[in-house]
């Protein structure tokens, strides 16, 4: 809206606003814009939920040190999303789709996870949304997403191509035989990169929420993996740097920049309030809003495989909790963790929850760095 009004409307009389052109202003001040807004709202917020009584559940399976945290405010995720939205709408060009498809991400996930939360509220139990029912939501908007992106590639305003870590020529593509006018081959052909997309995104959106178990630790490596993402949506929709670093370039994806510059700002926003001890959690409508957006982005600038460094912590947390379950089933309740998801296990260590916090952030950071150095390494 501002960059509509600022520099279409604006620039030729007031020549100052000429500098709203430019992707890497607006991304500032969409983080700043971010940031203050979660921040300002913060307080409010909290109050409000206190006073409608929505806290949080604790399981009782769980860590013994966790029980105090019972009753503090959740559904913070609310205020996520809210201090993403706004500025993107702001700031951004918003005549490029790839903008309201991470919007969609992002709303389509958190209100999966708003109505899992409301389920758990109202039953005074951890226990919200069905597995099964909750996995049927997510893989019913994975699927819509990859059905989108196949829409905009046969008007060519998508390419399915990957790019791949180390590798300057190999791009491959999950599609097979091309579009075809015959339905049936077609529908074959599409459907090894429907499935691909649909669990890239439901695995990143349940990673994040798995992970969401300590104060700030969730939030903090949202930080670093949003941050991660804003410089590689920048780079791949930048003509020169694309070519340099033999990116699969789309200049459609550089407005997703001002999209990632709002994450990272909301995000660090929001752990000025959940940093340790928290006064608000996310809940699954701020972690699943946020991992499913995570993913989205990550598609939509084809950067797929990177994804598994920017999010590796995420992505450890959720294995640890499938390697648990799995161990628990296959091997006759022989377990491989002291207790799922990993953060959970080094408490059970005796690691304070301050040091497990800092020291899955420097991971992160650490995994977030190596993805960035891959761009040269090719």
């Amino acid at each position: 809206m501002l960059y509509f009004l600022l520099y279409e409307q604006l620039h030729k009389y007031v020549s100052p606003f000429r500098v709203f052109q430019y992707i890497t202003f607006r991304t500032a001040f969409a983080s700043l814009t971010a940031l203050f807004l979660c921040i300002a709202l913060g307080p409010w917020l909290i109050n409000k939920l206190r006073e409608f009584q929505i806290g949080q559940y604790i399981r009782e399976e769980g860590p013994k040190s966790h029980q105090k945290k019972a009753g503090t405010p959740t559904m913070g995720g609310v205020l996520i999303i809210i201090s993403i939205v706004i500025p993107t709408l702001l700031w951004a060009d918003l005549r490029y789709p790839y903008v309201w498809i991470a919007i969609a991400a992002l709303l389509g996930y958190g209100w999966i996870g708003f109505l899992d939360d409301y389920a758990k509220i109202t039953k005074r139990r951890n226990l919200g949304l069905s597995g099964k029912r909750k996995l049927l939501y997510q893989f019913i908007l994975g699927f819509t997403f990859a059905a989108l992106l196949l829409i905009m590639r046969a008007h060519n305003d998508f390419n399915t191509a990957m790019n791949i870590p180390f590798v300057k020529q190999f791009k491959p593509s999950l599609l097979i035989g091309g579009l075809l006018s015959n339905p049936w081959p077609y529908l074959l052909g599409v459907l090894p990169f429907c499935v691909f997309v649909a669990l890239v995104v439901v695995f990143a959106s349940n990673a994040v929420n798995l992970t969401d178990g300590l104060d700030g630790l969730a939030i903090g490596l949202m930080v670093i993996a949003a941050g991660a993402l804003t410089m590689l949506a920048y780079a791949g929709g930048h003509a020169q740097l694309a070519e340099y670093l033999q990116l699969a370039r789309n200049p459609r994806t550089g407005e997703l920049t001002v999209f990632c510059g709002s994450m990272t700002g909301a995000s660090l926003g929001f752990l000025w309030y959940n940093a340790h001890p928290a006064e608000i959690f996310m809940g699954d409508v701020g972690s699943l809003g946020l991992g499913g957006a995570m993913a989205v982005v990550a598609v939509l600038i084809k950067q797929e495989i990177l994804l598994l460094f920017i999010g590796g912590v995420f992505i450890l947390e959720a294995v640890s909790v499938i390697l648990q379950v799995g161990s628990f089933k296959l091997r006759g309740g022989k377990r491989i963790f002291k207790m799922a998801p990993l953060h959970h296990h080094f408490e059970a260590l005796g690691w304070t929850e301050s040091k497990i916090i800092a020291r899955f952030w420097i991971a992160g950071l650490v995994l977030a760095l190596c993805a960035l150095t891959t761009l040269k390494l090719r």
